[in-house]
């Protein structure tokens, strides 16, 4: 009897110390562990946001994609020479000409996918595009810099030159390019994009000039006022035959613009030697020389549209 009466009580006590036990680890911590947990968590880094504020600069993409269900329409513009032979107040310093004309659109599948397709006006080139937002830099230095992978190819579905399109494929060209980004401060941001170009009849033709090569581009915004901010752009082909041909000669493309933001609009101003506008093509066919006035006017204007459903107060 007494047996039985202590294994009671010490099931009893088992009992009522586990329920005290669950009660302790379900209440609230005190201040003083919140704060002691608040010191030992690490901080975790946010997302670095507009290291530049628009999907392109004057030559190169950024690294920057439209948002989910918004749509990105592209207005970018080259003139003619501005001094040269081919420049001067006869054409009104290039105004008369134009080089190239690019319309084009780019749509978020997801905020770190967009689909974009293009035309333009230089070998009457369609291009269809795709980008990847990799990876993001962080507030934290724990991703250091941003990066973001680019793929396009492009169609000419006309004669160019000469009928040499005696096969349906001659008609490709693809570029791709690794876009790697930094935002040093609110003012400072810099990239450089290792790229690629594969096109199935490269021009010109010669039997010297390669159907593919590599090729790297450097770009960079410093702002000086809140919506304003000097872009320089640059791109080198790692080509033997551009690197050493006499006629015609080729050039590395060198631009220097304005970038202004306006709220809905991105507008950047610029002066280049390229006259083509998408990267098959000024990649390949840079002819123009600074040091012989055959530099341009252009301008890029950037409109985004948003269709993404807003959510309205209920009264």
């Amino acid at each position: 009897m007494k047996r039985s009466l202590l294994f009671a009580a010490l099931l009893c006590a088992a009992l009522a110390t586990n329920a005290q036990t669950k009660q302790d680890s379900t209440a609230k911590p005190s201040s003083t562990d919140s704060l002691m947990n608040s010191l030992s968590a690490p901080e975790k880094g946010e997302p670095v946001i507009a290291t530049f504020k628009a999907t392109r600069l004057i030559f190169s993409q950024t690294t920057e994609t439209v948002k989910k269900k918004e749509l990105n329409f592209l207005v970018i513009h080259r003139f003619g020479d501005i001094a040269g032979a081919q420049g001067g107040g006869k054409t009104f310093f290039g105004l008369d000409n134009s080089s190239d004309i690019y319309i084009g659109f780019e749509y978020g599948i997801s905020d770190n996918f967009n689909i974009g397709l293009g035309r333009s006006k230089y070998e009457q080139l369609i291009d269809m595009h795709l980008k990847y937002y990799l990876l993001h830099q962080t507030t934290d230095n724990s991703v250091p810099v941003a990066v973001s992978l680019f793929v396009k190819g492009g169609f000419k579905p006309y004669h160019v030159e000469t009928n040499i399109y005696d096969n349906f494929a001659n008609r490709f060209a693809y570029f791709t390019q690794a876009i790697i980004a930094r935002k040093f401060s609110s003012a400072l941001s810099l990239q450089i994009s290792p790229s690629y170009v594969i096109d199935n009849i490269p021009f010109p033709l010669a039997p010297t000039n390669e159907n593919n090569f590599f090729a790297i581009s450097a770009a960079g915004r410093l702002k000086f006022s809140k919506r304003m901010g000097i872009v320089l752009d640059y791109f080198h082909p790692f080509s033997n035959y551009r690197n050493n041909s006499v006629d015609p000669k080729f050039y590395d493309g060198l631009g220097v613009g304005l970038e202004i933001e306006t709220g809905g609009h991105v507008f950047t101003i610029n002066l280049s030697n390229a006259q083509a506008i998408s990267e098959i093509n000024y990649m390949s066919n840079t002819t123009s020389n600074w040091g012989k006035g055959q530099f341009r006017l252009g301008f890029t204007i950037s409109r985004i549209f948003d269709f993404n459903k807003k959510n309205k107060s209920s009264y």
